[in-house]
């Protein structure tokens, strides 16, 4: 018996649902896997581009203040006197990108694909023409197609959480790169610090990604409050006054991963086929804020290129899915190269390594046109945009 939908999407996080709304919107019908969410508190924060933000109000998904916080400022501070500044009148717009507040988006997106009568949220997957795969990095459906998956792991996992600051953070999203002693470790290990704006302009709440040795981001994990408050104040240099937890603490471990194959054919079922889409596709280091971007920029795509197939060629044909394949693999290799590239040039040790790195990030604040073009280009688009003031 035919399947009564065109495209079944496997993973309803942030990546599934947008995909699943776009495509409804071109009116196919779109079954969409909804497994059951892991319990607990999500303390993630995502940074999120011009494009993103585009994207989202396009479907009416953009969160109201104070669940997004515009960045108008990042500073980077290196191990020994580097130090970069972006600032968002220097680049002639209103922000560089917004923080967005997870479960609020999440909540957002689940809404509307409630009331687009062309999804239905089904438990299990159905055979269909085309299947997306959009559940994660750990995605079994990839693993079932038998698609290798390239898996560079960092020496470093994640710490997250959510602090109340006594200071406002004003917009400025801050980071650090330095080094700590791990527990049972006698040499220095490489660390990325993050405090990311929340709440709001004017707000005291901030994400913080700290990247770090498995050994100590566990023993972070384990530190009572006060003591895990302290050894944060410590590394930034009690940067927005005293601190204190509004959110249990996670961890998970760091990679740079790549699908070796984003489309092809189900395996053993004729006029079937998969694409592969987000983080099932593709994952980055944090240090750069662009994980979510680079998997909104995958739906966005692969919707642009199904919009403008053939009115012959069938959803499954391999010819179009590759067209997809080849807009979006260039971009994210790209992306990659410069998330591991910056990663392993701080992780290097020795005098030598710091004196090129700190040089570097003072030679690059001084670029002038240079540090306007790569500001343009993290934002997600290459001309001035307005303030999103009038958005939001």
């Amino acid at each position: 018996m035919a399947s009564q939908h065109d495209i079944c999407i496997r993973g309803a996080g942030i990546v599934g649902r947008t995909l699943a709304l776009l495509l409804a919107r071109e009116r196919f019908k779109v079954a969409l896997v909804d497994s059951p969410s892991t319990p607990g508190v999500d303390v993630r924060a995502y940074s999120l581009n011009g494009e993103a933000m585009a994207l989202l109000q396009d479907l009416r998904c953009w969160p109201d203040r104070p669940a997004v916080t515009p960045v108008h400022q990042m500073q980077i501070w290196g191990d020994h006197g580097g130090h970069l500044k972006f600032d968002a009148r220097e680049q002639g717009v209103g922000e560089l990108n917004w923080m967005v507040d997870v479960p609020v988006l999440q909540s957002l997106l689940a809404q509307a694909v409630q009331f687009q009568p062309q999804i239905e949220v089904v438990q299990a997957p159905v055979a269909v023409p085309l299947t997306v795969v959009c559940e994660g990095r750990a995605s079994q459906t990839r693993t079932e197609l038998g698609v290798h998956f390239e898996i560079t792991h960092y020496e470093q996992h994640a710490v997250a959480t959510r602090l109340q600051c006594e200071r406002p953070h004003e917009g400025m999203a801050r980071q650090w790169f330095g080094w700590s002693q791990a527990p049972g470790l006698t040499k220095p290990q490489a660390e990325v610090l993050a405090l990311l704006p929340l709440g709001g302009e004017g707000g005291r709440e901030v994400a913080l990604v700290w990247s770090v040795h498995p050994l100590r981001a566990q023993a972070l994990v384990d530190m009572p409050a006060q003591a895990f408050v302290d050894e944060l104040a410590q590394a930034c240099g009690q940067a927005l006054g005293p601190m204190q937890l509004s959110a249990d603490r996670s961890v998970w471990p760091l990679q740079l991963a790549r699908a070796k194959g984003w489309t092809g054919p189900m395996p053993g079922v004729n006029k079937q086929s998969f694409a592969l889409a987000g983080d099932a596709a593709h994952t980055l280091h944090p240090l750069a804020g662009q994980g979510l971007n680079v998997g909104l920029a995958d739906v966005a795509e692969l919707v642009k290129v199904i919009r403008a197939k053939e009115f012959w060629r069938p959803l499954h044909d391999l010819k179009l899915l590759r067209r997809y394949e080849r807009a979006r693999q260039t971009d994210v290799q790209a992306m990659g190269l410069v998330t591991d590239g910056l990663q392993r040039l701080f992780a290097q040790p020795g005098p030598v390594w710091q004196n090129l790195r700190n040089w570097g990030m003072r030679g690059f604040d001084r670029s002038g046109p240079l540090k306007h073009w790569m500001t343009q280009r993290a934002m997600g688009e290459s001309a001035n945009r307005p303030s999103a003031k009038n958005h939001s």
